[in-house]
């Protein structure tokens, strides 16, 4: 900030913007408790997904052993041919307090039978787990993404909260106090000189 000239009129300026700055400053703060609020809230439905992902995942590879087992890898490859996708993904744009990030849509299919004779009846159970399985990991997915974006912007703003707090508004209160007291002086210097005129005044009547 470059040094302001000790006026009223830079006095009065520099008040304003000392005033404005603070506001900043309470918005800033205000939404920092927010997104450090949500940061929370994502965060405990981050690990509950997480510990659901573990689950599903634990499920399909003992399901997909299963059936690998009893079907060769060639079997396996030839049956995942032409199998229409048991799940539809829509992402959409959300935002919260000016954090962008994708939302995901996540909606069941019916699984569409398989006119394969050598199949194995496990394959039905398989699919059936790796479905639920993707579906966790595109919500997961949704989770880690906003919880990321917002602890990110929280950093953010927490850095702009401590540069206003801490840098700013101290060197634009320390120049009012300067010009408060440059204008204190100068107005003292005014009242001695108008007291010694008046005293001068007195000694030559």
């Amino acid at each position: 900030m470059a040094q302001q000239p000790p006026t009223k009129s830079a006095l009065l300026n520099l008040k304003r913007q000392v005033a404005f700055l603070q506001e900043g400053h309470d918005l800033l703060e205000r939404k920092r408790e927010l997104l450090t609020r949500l940061v929370y809230e994502h965060l405990t439905h981050y690990r509950q997904l997480r510990r659901e992902a573990h689950v599903a995942l634990d499920d399909s590879y003992y399901w997909l052993s299963i059936t690998h087992m009893r079907m060769s890898s060639r079997q396996l490859r030839q049956a995942a041919q032409g199998i229409h996708p048991g799940l539809s993904v829509k992402i959409l744009p959300r935002s919260s307090l000016g954090v962008e990030y994708p939302a995901v849509t996540v909606e069941r299919q019916p699984l569409q039978p398989i006119s394969l004779l050598w199949t194995d009846a496990s394959l039905d159970e398989t699919r059936s787990k790796l479905v639920e399985l993707a579906m966790v990991l595109a919500r997961l997915g949704e989770a880690e993404t906003s919880l990321r974006r917002m602890v990110a912007e929280q950093r953010k703003t927490q850095k702009r909260v401590n540069a206003l707090k801490y840098n700013v508004i101290p060197r634009y209160q320390a120049a009012v106090r300067y010009i408060q007291s440059a204008l204190e002086e100068e107005e003292r210097n005014a009242l001695f000189q108008i007291k010694v005129l008046q005293e001068q005044g007195k000694k030559g009547c």
